[in-house]
């Protein structure tokens, strides 16, 4: 049986903003949504991988998301071997009380993820980071010398949960 992914990624914002005066509500309302629909496949406008995962890190603890090596197939509990990146969400538990940290190491970090090695993103607790691009060789994964996305606890003080999802294909 073979298996078939198929996903759309949407970010929104919508919003009313309102002047609340006396004899009227001057009201903007406003709604920007997004959404990448990507089919069963290898090629653009497509995936084939998906992980996803609750973690927790221990106080300052780090550990490296091996996009080509150590993460397991849900469905089929295989390693898979990204290729491709498609999307990458990590949301922070709101009862962390530090932040996570999402960066590109500066050894065999994945090419493209951010402009420079060692750059990232902190996401506080309650937050979450989305990046997706359905274009075929945006973000290239490289096993062995670019497959490496850290995650980090900003803090010595409590451990952090959050939630990774990783959409790719696997050519």
């Amino acid at each position: 049986m073979a298996t078939t992914l198929n996903t759309i990624v949407t970010a929104q914002i919508s919003g009313t903003y309102k002047n609340l005066l006396d004899l009227g509500t001057p009201t903007d309302s406003f709604l920007k949504k997004v959404s990448i629909e990507l089919a069963n496949g290898t090629s653009a406008n497509s995936a084939d991988l998906m992980f996803h995962d609750q973690r927790t890190l221990g106080a300052s603890a780090t550990e490296d998301l091996d996009l080509a090596g150590s993460l397991a197939n849900p469905l089929t509990g295989a390693t898979m071997t990204f290729v491709e990146l498609r999307a990458f969400m990590v949301f922070a538990a709101s009862a962390n009380t530090n932040n996570v940290q999402v960066t590109r190491p500066a050894s065999n970090g994945v090419p493209s993820w951010f402009l420079a090695a060692g750059d990232g993103v902190a996401i506080p607790p309650g937050g979450v980071f989305l990046w997706s691009c359905p274009a075929d060789g945006k973000v290239t994964v490289t096993a062995a010398t670019g497959d490496l996305i850290t995650v980090t606890n900003s803090a010595g003080s409590t451990s952090v949960t959050y939630d990774v999802v990783i959409l790719g294909t696997s050519a």
